[in-house]
């Protein structure tokens, strides 16, 4: 973070100069060119900071999701989507896909889904989110486990 305290500072001084150079030649000029610099410096580089540093994340989310496993999360309330209990897990590691189950004649979920996750955030999931509330129910989670045939 220290280094892109430096670069808007740069970029900052840049851009008073720039509008120095570019505004007329008179001293209310300068201290145009001065507010104006600050001003663009002050709104406009923290946000690109914000996007570069955002990419790095993503690019680097996308980098820990090449192995995954998959967890078995039980006594989900019956009205959570998937999206929801996405969002709920992914404040402990990288999420690449959630299942929710559903009763094939009533279409209503049963309770319990799948998600997939990081390989490296596996047990960490487990041991942070099991016995957790969420949504005024108590979750079950366990590495889940294989199908078997029959």
């Amino acid at each position: 973070m220290k280094s892109f305290s430096l670069i808007n500072a740069l970029i900052a001084i840049a851009l008073s100069i720039i509008a120095y150079f570019t505004l007329p030649d008179d001293f209310a000029s300068v201290q145009l060119a001065f507010i104006f610099g600050l001003l663009i410096g002050a709104i406009a580089i923290p946000q690109i900071s914000k996007l570069i540093s955002e990419s790095k994340k993503v690019q680097s989310s996308s980098d820990d999701i090449s192995s995954t496993t998959t967890l078995y999360v039980g006594n989900l309330p019956y009205k959570v989507n998937e999206d929801a209990v996405a969002e709920y897990f992914s404040e402990f590691g990288n999420v690449a896909s959630v299942r929710l189950m559903k009763d094939r004649r009533t279409g209503k979920r049963k309770g319990y889904g799948f998600v997939e996750v990081a390989s490296k955030s596996a047990d960490k999931m487990i041991s942070k989110l099991n016995d957790t509330d969420f949504q005024e129910r108590t979750l079950k989670v366990r590495l889940a486990k294989d199908k078997t045939e029959g």
